[in-house]
């Protein structure tokens, strides 16, 4: 049993131009990615960033990105480090199965980045760990860190 949960699945050295195009479309490209205005920066297997410019439209009160922003830009980041990686053959789509999140401190009139890199690969659940920082003209903070569960589908 410990050399089954052990066994890892291989993993491209590139991302296959096909999971690209299902980030890019799909994940990138969704409404409501689109509407919070999410874009992909790095796309490499196992690891995504993305960035989230700051807008007035996306805060809670005064100039704090709201809560479930972030929870969304998380969500998005995972499910792209789950696809960057992934089989074409195999693969053609997924869903999140779990997310949990802890908020560390406010996203305070800043741009966002998340940085999604895969913990576990199985062949078909994927576990992402995603850490979101507030990227100010004069600092750097880590507002939330997560751990997220993507299902795959086939």
């Amino acid at each position: 049993m410990r050399e089954a949960i052990a066994r890892a699945v291989p993993v491209p050295a590139v991302t296959h131009p096909r999971m690209r195009q299902m980030v890019e479309e799909i994940l990138i490209g969704s409404p409501v990615a689109r509407a919070l205005g999410v874009q992909l920066d790095v796309l490499k297997p196992e690891h995504v960033e993305l960035v989230l410019p700051y807008s007035a439209e996306n805060v809670t009160l005064g100039n704090t990105v709201h809560g479930g922003v972030i929870a969304t830009l998380i969500d998005i980041a995972g499910a792209a480090a789950a696809s960057s990686g992934a089989d074409p053959e195999q693969v053609k789509g997924g869903a999140t199965g779990s997310l949990s999140i802890q908020y560390l401190a406010p996203a305070n009139g800043a741009s966002l980045r998340a940085v999604a890199s895969v913990v576990r690969r199985g062949r078909r659940q994927v576990i992402s760990d995603v850490e979101v920082y507030a990227e100010a003209s004069d600092a750097v903070t880590l507002v939330a860190k997560a751990l997220m569960s993507s299902t795959l589908f086939g």
